[in-house]
């Protein structure tokens, strides 16, 4: 069944806390190169972007969501950044309202980086985010907050004088940003920054009574060896009961902890799911999460930077992703825009304990529009069933279908560790006769323009349970964009 989507218009949307490429890397030729025509081929329709230019904390207020981003107002490649701003009463239909933020003070003139936001008792809400001083290029944390906190739209925000409140003592300067949403607990507040000690990830943990003075720990919150440089952290409770989210300061029974990173390195999160000890504030991962690059991923596909956050309307924690599209820069500054907000997602903890459970918010339904159904079609090797009666560039598309016989599905290898490097091994398009791929199924589009589809390979070992592949190489118009091979 396929359901055609309403073409939308949102407005400059997407998720704050977003990186960006790796090590931040300016391109002065282009940074600054306005958008004289952008180019809509291709650009999605019901992923929060901006009209133009290039993009990359989520929080709800008032009845209102509220998304910051990483924006470039003067060009379609990373620099310029400013804090914009959007709202929405429903995750769907976006309103644009004024930039947050600027970079227009010593504390942050050479760089408005990535943060998050936190609502005060009072609802008063704050933004910590990272500022880049002029001088030495040191990375801060400095804090805004609203001109006036009665504005359910939060139109205004200033950046009080007595900034900075985090300063880098005893820890990599140039390394050392994204602050993550705070949360309550002993009576402080704590938040968490990415850094790095040469190899070594590291998230560093600063408690604070007012939000204005931090003291660093004394032992960082958790490290790893050989994971580079930890962008964007994320750290919240799970219930071990039901889908229902929890507030970042719950603390009680049945709950475990989730914490994330986006390795600067490989440009993909992940996560381990774990325990934290608050009287010590220390993480530890649970044996069952592997702690580093092989860790479990909330997405195999181009998803990076995420961000999380509690909805109390609907008792939901609502995942955002960022996907920078991949073409190279200057295709970006050529069609005028690169990045999307990806769709929003409620997460919760899988019954098993392990890992995260993930589904678009039911928001997204108020977009289909016809619907296209058929059934009972069988598919012999290397054919294609067309399917007619569809005239949206986009759709939802649900496949139910069975497999006459397994006889050809090799019994699991405990070799296989590694989901993401055996997906890579072949390509999807191998058909059969190789050790466990029993299925290759595959979407076309636009077949008589130009042969662009996402096919997929799917692994049945005798345990029952599934790896499905995505072949990302043959599902671009662009011949210079990066192709991977992605679960």
């Amino acid at each position: 069944q396929l359901h055609t989507f309403n073409s939308i218009e949102p407005l400059n949307v997407a998720s704050l806390s977003y990186a960006v490429e790796s090590s931040h890397i300016r391109k002065p030729q282009l940074q600054s190169v306005r958008a004289s025509n952008v180019d809509r081929t291709g650009m999605p329709a019901y992923h929060f972007r901006p009209r133009k230019n290039w993009m990359n904390g989520p929080m709800h207020f008032k009845g209102l969501y509220h998304l910051f981003y990483q924006y470039n107002p003067d060009g379609a490649v990373w620099g310029n950044i400013v804090w914009a701003h959007s709202v929405s009463k429903d995750l769907i239909n976006w309103e644009g309202v004024d930039e947050a933020i600027n970079a227009s003070e010593p504390f942050d003139l050479m760089g408005c980086w990535s943060g998050s936001a936190t609502i005060l008792p009072g609802d008063k809400p704050v933004i910590h985010y990272t500022g880049v001083l002029q001088d030495d290029k040191t990375q801060v944390q400095n804090y805004a907050i609203p001109e006036n906190s009665s504005d359910p739209y939060l139109r205004k925000w200033v950046k009080p004088g007595n900034n900075p409140v985090i300063y880098p003592h005893g820890v990599n300067a140039s390394a050392f940003r994204d602050p993550t949403t705070s949360w309550w607990g002993n009576g402080y507040w704590k938040v968490l920054v990415g850094s790095r000690r040469y190899q070594t990830g590291i998230a560093y943990l600063y408690r604070s009574r007012d939000f204005i003075r931090w003291v660093k720990s004394e032992q960082p919150f958790h490290s790893k060896a050989d994971t580079g440089m930890w962008e964007c952290p994320d750290f919240f409770p799970v219930s071990l009961v039901g889908q229902n989210g929890l507030d970042t300061s719950f603390s009680g029974p049945n709950i475990k902890h989730v914490f994330k990173v986006s390795l600067d390195d490989t440009r993909y999160d992940y996560y381990t799911i774990g325990k934290y000890f608050a009287s010590e504030d220390k993480y530890v991962p649970g044996n069952t999460s592997e702690d580093g690059w092989g860790g479990l991923r909330y997405d195999y596909g181009n998803f990076y930077a995420s961000k999380s956050f509690y909805d109390p309307i609907k008792k939901r924690r609502i995942l955002w992703g960022w996907a920078n599209e991949s073409d190279t820069a200057e295709n970006d500054t050529a069609k005028g825009w690169a990045g999307i907000q990806l769709v929003p997602r409620k997460i919760w903890l899988d019954p098993n304990g392990r890992q995260l459970l993930q589904w678009p918010v039911e928001e997204l339904n108020s977009l289909r529009a016809e619907h296209v159904k058929l059934s009972n079609h069988g598919l012999e090797k290397g054919t294609y069933l067309q399917i007619k009666g569809i005239t949206a560039a986009q759709a939802d598309v649900e496949v139910n279908f069975s497999i006459p016989s397994l006889d050809k599905a090799e019994p699991f290898d405990s070799s296989w560790i590694n989901a993401q490097d055996l997906c890579g091994l072949k390509g999807s398009t191998v058909q059969g006769g190789w050790a466990f791929w029993a299925l290759d199924f595959g979407l076309t589009t636009f077949r008589r323009v130009h042969p662009s589809s996402l096919e997929f390979s799917e692994m049945v070992p005798s345990t029952n349970k599934v790896l499905l592949c995505s072949a990302a190489n043959r599902c671009c118009l662009s011949i210079s964009s990066k192709k991977d091979i992605n679960i």
